[in-house]
């Protein structure tokens, strides 16, 4: 994948990650090959991570009034 491209999407860079993990495990790359394959997943790893945390910065959590009616949203205080 061109890396001048855009950033593939969540799902695209999750398969890719799926396939180069695939390639790694079955013994078959030589060694420069597995080698640029860990460094693309890495890569991969990384952009799906920085994806999580900005969707997880995003969730909003719905107070409810006394009664447990939905009163508005607050942002997302993660643990």
């Amino acid at each position: 994948m061109d890396s001048a491209a855009a950033p593939p999407s969540f799902e695209d860079a999750l398969k890719e990650l799926e396939r180069i993990v695939g390639r790694l495990e079955s013994g078959d790359a030589t060694l420069q090959e597995s080698i640029d394959l860990f460094e693309r997943g890495q890569l991969l790893r990384r952009a799906c991570g920085e994806r999580l945390d900005a969707a997880q910065a995003r969730i909003e959590a719905i107070r409810v009034d006394g009664e447990g009616r939905a009163a508005g949203t607050q942002p997302f205080a993660a643990a």
